[in-house]
């Protein structure tokens, strides 16, 4: 199977964007492992990542379940945004939102098809929680 690209460097969603842990790094952004298991072959010194976000990854079960099945995909992702919504990882995605007010945010994985995978799902719920965040009005100081 072909490798295609969804969301890297050259066609980044506004602050988000997604990358493999394989390519090389850029420093312009703040990366952010999201898979719960370290890329095979990676070192840290070639990783630069700037955290690694475990809990933001899919449960062990979800990831199992799915299997980089392409078929499963639909079912994957749905499951994927449940598990994301449960309040001990929500606040996960809203601290990744806030961080790409401050600059470019990648979400780094070590998956080979680069449809689908965790980060796919996580790069378009932090891009819409981003996008509710810029779209916010300015907080009114009193003076």
């Amino acid at each position: 199977m072909g490798h295609q690209t969804a969301v890297t460097d050259s066609n980044a969603t506004g602050r988000v964007r997604i990358k493999r842990a394989y390519e090389p790094a850029a420093a312009d952004s703040y990366r952010v492992l999201v898979d719960r298991l370290w890329p095979r072959g990676v070192s840290k010194e070639k990783a630069q990542f700037d955290i690694w976000m475990k809990d933001i990854a899919p449960s062990t079960e979800l990831r199992r379940w799915f299997g980089h099945d392409p078929a499963r995909w639909d079912e994957f992702a749905r499951r994927y945004r449940t598990e994301l919504a449960e309040p001990e990882r929500s606040h996960l995605v809203e601290a990744l939102a806030k961080r790409a007010t401050q600059g470019l945010v990648t979400l780094v994985y070590g998956a080979r098809d680069t449809l689908h995978n965790e980060a796919v799902v996580l790069c378009a719920l932090v891009s819409a929680a981003y996008a509710a965040y810029a779209d916010a009005p300015a907080p009114h100081t009193v003076q």
